[in-house]
């Protein structure tokens, strides 16, 4: 099966699924909720101030109560635009992931959704969202058609695993310290081929004057390989290598499994945006989340285990799928995340550890002759 077929989050509500273990996400995408108003703002006076329906989509937006809070957050902001202006909109939402995320899931949601906006419709503006599987790295929309496009923590995952790693990147799963440079060129390469891909694809799908907001991962440092940057996956190597040691996965296994994803640093975004041409970058927002951050992780002291815990149940909700599909029933994922989380806990004791990330606002400004 190729990544397109393996890459999704673990399903269902039960206690390893991502609908239960997407707190850490859920602070990411709620800390640049002011940059998300602001760019409607903007939408709502230029593309969307004549149009009486605007289309609308979160790409990548995986299962579980996260998707239905930016539907809603965007809705209310629609809201107040639309009181304010004395007009009234109707949107379609598109929900988009690659095929084989839960999208049951989610449409058991959307239900719910969709009966409260009834309820609540009267005078406010209507919502109807949909489920739209694909690749966000190809085209999903008919051309001029869309007036906003919105991501979190999706982008950094690349379209596929750079092409001749397995020799060259024994004993890690992502860029590290020990990788050669044609480990980082190639991850690299990877990435500016899928970023300019999917600029070029909403590109071709905006309204004139449509809008963007795009939260990516970030490195602080232009070197990928600098320590520290993405020590989650070295810990998560040293858990796998143990397991190794103790023959309980396959060395040639381990040395053949690299991580799908790409963290780049602003520099490196900021490049393709101008390479690829069709947008306007308005704005960028920097802001950085703890490694155990959660819904409620503020209101409780801290407690190394607890933080541990939180940390690979949210590596586990998007990492199992990926390992079983590669291990197969080698793999034992309770005993990896478990020997995970104790590392975890040891790690945070002595370093509070946290995610950067780069949210920008985009414009669209001008169509390419393809």
């Amino acid at each position: 099966m190729g990544l397109r077929e393996l890459l999704h989050m673990n399903p269902g509500n039960g206690e390893t699924s991502y609908a239960n273990n997407s707190g850490l996400q859920y602070v990411m995408m709620s800390k640049p909720w002011g940059l998300v108003e602001e760019t409607l703002r903007d939408l709502f006076e230029s593309a969307g101030s004549s149009d009486c329906c605007l289309n609308m989509v979160d790409l990548g937006c995986a299962s579980g109560p996260n998707a239905l809070s930016v539907v809603s957050h965007v809705m209310d902001t629609i809201q107040d635009l639309c009181e304010r202006s004395n007009s009234l909109k109707e949107v379609r939402f598109f929900l988009n992931d690659l095929p084989h995320n839960d999208f049951n899931n989610l449409f058991k949601l959307m239900d719910i959704f969709n009966q409260g906006n009834e309820v609540a419709s009267g005078s406010r503006s209507r919502c109807y969202v949909y489920g739209l599987p694909g690749s966000f790295y190809s085209r999903l929309f008919p051309r001029t058609s869309l007036h906003f496009a919105y991501s979190s923590c999706s982008l950094h995952w690349l379209s596929q695993v750079p092409r001749g790693l397995e020799s060259q990147n024994k004993e890690n799963i992502y860029i590290s310290t020990t990788s050669p440079p044609e480990v980082l060129h190639a991850y690299a390469e990877q990435y500016k081929r899928d970023f300019f891909t999917f600029l070029r694809a909403r590109a071709e799908e905006m309204v004139p004057g449509g809008c963007m907001v795009l939260t990516i991962p970030r490195r602080c440092v232009e070197d990928p390989s600098t320590e520290g940057e993405c020590a989650f996956f070295t810990i998560l190597v040293q858990t796998l290598l143990d397991m190794v040691s103790q023959g309980l996965l396959e060395k040639d296994d381990l040395y053949s499994f690299n991580m799908p994803v790409y963290i780049p640093c602003q520099q490196e975004v900021e490049s393709i945006i101008n390479h690829e041409g069709s947008f306007k970058l308005k704005k960028i927002v920097s802001f950085a989340v703890c490694w155990d951050a959660n819904k409620a992780s503020d209101e409780l002291p801290f407690d190394k285990n607890r933080s541990g815990k939180l940390v690979a149940d949210s590596f586990r909700a998007f990492m199992e799928p990926l390992l079983v599909s590669h291990f197969g029933k080698f793999i034992n994922c309770d005993v990896l995340f478990e020997r995970f989380a104790e590392k975890m806990a040891e790690h945070l004791s002595k370093e509070r550890s946290s995610y950067y990330m780069l949210s920008i606002s985009l414009k669209f400004e001008t169509t390419h002759n393809m």
